[in-house]
């Protein structure tokens, strides 16, 4: 898309600071979970199309995600706008004190592809929903979910309210020149700096939701069978292209054994032997994705899986044995049905694993002992995880969710998205039938008076 066309769509999308109401946006919503409802055949086909994604999942992950959201906002907006009364500061007596969300004013989306309709449409809606006006830049790798997020956006809104441009890396580059008042942007941690260096030239806030090496740690005191169900569908939903998905296992090194025996049985009891006959199990998105995954497949060391389809773009779920922390598998985020197990014998093992990496977006720890469990939450920084489970923190709206470091600056999800995407303005209105002169000029004989009031004050 030439520079040009970019400029007529975001000089159309209004600064729409305290221009809609509370209600007006209520309104849309209300449309967009609607228009959505009636899309839901079609979107399952776009998904078919760009990721040969199971229906199943396109409704758990992605329409019922979504639409979850939507309800949520519908319901909370009105409360969630009101101004938030503070408790006064003494020193101000008397005063009220309170909070006014504000709109940041023009918001640029940037999704991805892993999950194109929901990551799409949740932080633009969101944006929305706090009283911006919204451009959002779908993925071009996932062209049927982008256009069909276009058609649905231009169903529901006024082009000044909210616009989808289509295009590549290119396009994304254009807008970026731009100058927006809040970036939201979903992908990889290099695109991510990209993002940041831009938004830096304007002083513009911005959000990154990026990934990393999220592991899960497994000790020798859990349920193997039940965390091996958990693990295989944590890794293994939408083909392990997952920002949360444990990226590699580091487990006991007295139960490692039984449990690559008890992953394998799950997996052959969820997908079967042969994978080109179950329609459960996502293909890789593209060619290019699909060329880096099979070349971090060492067969030295591979115990099961590893089989491909390139016409499919399918890759069996495939799990390496003890992998160097040098090798490529171990440097960058797999995004893939590869599960790298690793063991340790002491906390000081562990260490040595993660920390060879930046911070994870995610983090997983299997173990009955509480204070192990802990140690590990503690120990190490992450954007959220959970204890004997994998990835369901991501479906408790009510707790934000977000990276830290090169996992993702910010968080989002339910009021936590409110929040993001709404200025907070402080204000002090101070009343008249009082006024303590202490502040004022002269201030001779107030200094002793003024240290004792802010001791007492702090």
């Amino acid at each position: 898309m030439n520079s040009e066309i970019i400029n007529e769509k975001i000089s159309t999308t209004v600064n729409s600071q305290s221009k809609i109401s509370v209600e007006e946006r209520v309104r849309f919503l209300k449309n967009l979970k609607s228009e959505i409802k009636l899309n839901e055949e079609d979107i399952y086909e776009a998904l078919d199309l760009d990721l040969k994604k199971p229906r199943f999942e396109t409704f758990a992950t992605e329409i019922g995600f979504l639409l979850n959201e939507i309800e949520l906002f519908i319901k909370k907006l009105r409360s969630w706008s009101k101004p938030k009364g503070i408790r006064s500061a003494l020193i101000n007596f008397p005063s009220k004190d309170y909070i006014i969300f504000e709109p940041y004013g023009k918001v640029l989306v940037i999704s991805p592809w892993n999950y194109p309709f929901q990551l799409a449409l949740l932080p633009a809606m969101s944006a929305f929903a706090a009283g911006n006006s919204v451009v959002l830049k779908p993925s071009e790798h996932t062209p049927n979910t982008s256009k069909l997020i276009k058609k649905i956006v231009e169903k529901v809104f006024p082009t000044e309210l909210m616009s989808v441009i289509e295009g590549d890396s290119k396009t994304a580059s254009k807008l970026l020149e731009k100058k927006w008042d809040y970036i939201f942007f979903t992908g990889s941690v290099k695109i991510g700096e990209i993002v940041a260096m831009a938004a830096a030239k304007n002083l513009t806030p911005y959000t990154l939701e990026l990934g990393g090496k999220s592991p899960a740690i497994i000790n020798k005191d859990i349920d193997l069978k039940l965390a091996s169900k958990r693990i295989v569908w944590g890794k293994f939903l939408n083909s392990g292209q997952t920002c949360v998905a444990p990226d590699y296992l580091v487990a006991h090194k007295s139960i490692k054994g039984a449990l690559i025996k008890e992953l394998i049985k799950r997996i052959e009891k969820t997908l079967g032997k042969q994978l080109e006959k179950t329609e459960d199990f996502t293909a890789i998105v593209n060619e290019k994705n699909f060329n880096r995954l099979v070349g971090l497949i060492n067969k030295n060391n591979l115990i099961y899986g590893g089989k491909y389809d390139k016409v499919k773009r399918y890759i069996s779920p495939t799990i390496i044995d003890s992998p160097k922390m040098d090798e490529e598998i171990m440097k960058d985020e797999i995004f893939g049905p590869i599960l790298p197990v690793l063991s340790f014998e002491k906390i000081e093992d562990i260490d040595n694993i993660i920390t060879k990496n930046p911070n994870p977006l995610a983090l997983y720890v299997f173990s009955n002992n509480k204070k192990f469990n802990e140690i590990i939450i503690n120990r190490y920084p992450f954007g959220g995880g959970a204890v004997n489970d994998t990835i369901v923190h991501l479906a408790n709206s009510r707790l934000p969710f977000g990276g830290i470091g090169s996992s993702g600056i910010g968080s989002y999800h339910g009021k936590a998205s409110f929040e993001l995407f709404s200025h907070k303005k402080s204000i002090v209105r101070r009343y008249t039938w009082f006024d303590n002169n202490l502040r004022y000029t002269p201030y001779k004989n107030k200094l002793s008076l003024v240290r004792k009031i802010m001791k007492y004050l702090g």
